[in-house]
């Protein structure tokens, strides 16, 4: 009967938690649709169903163990205390840690012995066990930056000198190396470490010898960097285009000079402005035609008389010619015929230079001629300023100024019209033969001096200062301008026998053009700009490129084709 009554007071319980739970369970679907709600919008909690590394699933699983054990006693506990709700927990672990939308709080419910409560741990961060705190969810991760190993790049990784560190430190680690260095001198030890710097390039001991990602581009060449920085954070750099042009170190053409006469104080070389080149070959002159390479002897002279100086004049029909007796000579070269002799020094004419219908003449005796060559009395002046022969004689582009440059090592400056110099250079100490006027800048003069001067000074006429000096280390024989690249180009000596290129106003060095193989002797200009011709000792003639213009910046100029130089070959037959 104890038995019956027992079970149908079970029963009885039974039947009235069932009816309990039935009312509960529209209630229940209620607040579990709230929590799944809540979850799906939840944005700071774990990606469902994404998978974790190993070290988390296993600080989870540890976790996992740790709340099971804890819950199993905290639903003991509560099992004992007889309470009316503790059978209502069925369904509470799936909706124990979330709050419904406007809602208060879900009444607490325990979870029944024998359920498996694995959400707790993924879910389980609201709930607190009696006794004791859950841990935190938080688990170490591996660190991004960490690798598990390290694979040197062995194609930048210099092993020799890996293997050397290496064996050094073991050495140092066996105390080996110390008692040895105890025993070296303050010398030795100095000689030691700048042997270590040798060998390593300037790099530090201390300097990494693995290689683990392709080397950085080096900085440019002279660019300091102590930190050894192994990438730059700015723009890349960009190649630049050439700060110079290409100059070649060939000449475009060479002409034989028999008989060329070795003397510094001569000038046999002038370039007209009809493309016709006259040389002097000892007591010959011969036009070469620019246009079509032919060439043609203009005159020869009885011994012991030879050709001492040439110079075209302006518009290039007429070539004057000194001669060694004293005597001036003008020719029609298209007719090569002789037009005039004009006399009055005694001593050989070694320089002439034109201004308009003015023949100005330099000789050996130190005085200068001005002729008036329309005119039957030539002689219209004379200028005494030289004590020794005057070697280098040019009139100004504007033809106001006249230089004159002499054995005595002075250069004077004349004005037109007057017998008086208006300034006289003596900072040269040796003959002054290369004299030559900067072809846009009227005022602007270059002076060159011998072996024992070497130098290249450049002159403002106009207040008599020096503007500027270079030391050359070689006899300096002539000097000519470009106006198209604001260069002059000057012809030298032993030992190189060379042709240097100068960038105006630096006078930084452009190029050294070599190949004659003795000292150069006259340098001259062609009538477009471009190229430089020069005669040597060696009894050569060099044409070089040295100023070679754009097709597009070039003026279309019928210098080349070698027209008829002859102002009576343009009479109408």
């Amino acid at each position: 009967m104890v038995s019956d009554k027992h079970d149908l007071g079970a029963s009885t319980t039974f039947r009235q938690d069932s009816v309990e739970l039935c009312g509960e369970w529209p209630r229940m679907s209620h607040l579990l649709f709230d929590a799944k709600l809540t979850e799906a919008l939840r944005m700071d909690g774990d990606l469902p169903r994404v998978p974790v590394n190993r070290l988390q699933r296993k600080a989870q699983e540890q976790n996992v163990n740790y709340l099971s054990i804890n819950n199993e006693n905290s639903l003991a506990s509560i099992s004992d205390g007889n309470s009316p709700r503790s059978a209502k927990s069925a369904h509470s672990g799936s909706f124990i840690d979330y709050k419904s939308p406007g809602r208060g709080k879900s009444p607490a419910r325990n979870k029944t012995p024998g359920h498996v409560a694995p959400k707790l741990s993924v879910r389980g961060a609201g709930q607190k066990t009696p006794g004791r705190k859950t841990p935190g969810r938080k688990t170490p991760t591996t660190p991004f930056n960490q690798q598990d190993r390290f694979i040197p790049n062995r194609s930048t990784t210099d092993l020799e000198r890996s293997h050397q560190l290496l064996v050094n430190n073991m050495e140092a680690s066996g105390g080996e190396k110390n008692s040895e260095e105890d025993l070296l001198t303050l010398q030795q030890k100095e000689y030691r470490e700048k042997m270590t710097e040798n060998l390593n390039d300037g790099q530090q001991p201390d300097t990494r010898i693995l290689s683990f990602k392709n080397k950085a581009p080096q900085g440019k060449e002279g660019h300091v960097n102590n930190l050894k920085v192994l990438y730059s954070a700015g723009k890349p750099m960009v190649p630049k285009a050439a700060s110079t042009r290409h100059i070649p170190n060939v000449p475009e053409k060479v002409l034989d000079a028999p008989e060329l006469v070795d003397d510094y104080y001569l000038h046999l070389l002038d370039w007209s402005t009809n493309n016709h080149l006259a040389v002097a070959l000892n007591s010959s002159v011969y036009i070469w035609n620019g246009g079509d390479g032919a060439i043609t002897a203009l005159t020869q002279l009885v011994d012991p008389d030879y050709v001492c100086s040439l110079s075209w004049i302006k518009e290039g029909n007429v070539l004057g010619i000194g001669l060694s007796s004293g005597a001036t000579q003008l020719w029609d070269v298209a007719q090569q015929k002789l037009i005039r002799t004009m006399d009055g020094h005694q001593n050989r004419v070694t320089t002439l230079s034109w201004n308009a219908y003015i023949l100005s003449s330099g000789s050996r005796s130190g005085h200068i001629f001005n002729h008036d060559v329309r005119v039957a009395q030539h002689h219209v002046s004379t200028l005494q300023g030289h004590t020794q022969e005057v070697c280098g004689l040019k009139w100004s582009p504007d033809g106001r100024l006249l230089a004159s440059g002499g054995n005595d090592n002075q250069v004077n400056i004349w004005e037109r019209g007057s017998t008086t110099p208006l300034h006289t250079f003596t900072e040269h100490q040796a003959a002054v033969k290369a004299v030559s006027w900067c072809p846009w800048q009227n005022n602007l003069l270059s002076t060159g001096g011998g072996t024992a001067d070497r130098t290249i000074r450049l002159w403002n006429c106009t207040t008599g200062i020096c503007l500027k000096d270079v030391a050359t280390n070689s006899q300096v024989s002539s000097i000519v301008w470009s106006s198209h690249y604001k260069e002059l180009v000057s012809g030298h000596g032993f030992s190189n026998n060379q042709l240097t290129i100068w960038k105006y106003p630096t006078m930084a060095k452009v190029a050294d053009l070599t190949g004659h193989t003795g000292r150069v002797l006259e340098l001259c200009v062609s009538p477009d700009g471009e190229m430089v011709v020069s005669a040597a000792a060696d009894e050569t003639i060099r044409i070089w490129k040295c100023w070679a213009v754009d097709k597009k910046d070039k003026k279309q100029a019928d210098s080349s084709k070698g027209q008829p130089i002859s102002m009576f070959a343009r009479t109408i037959r």
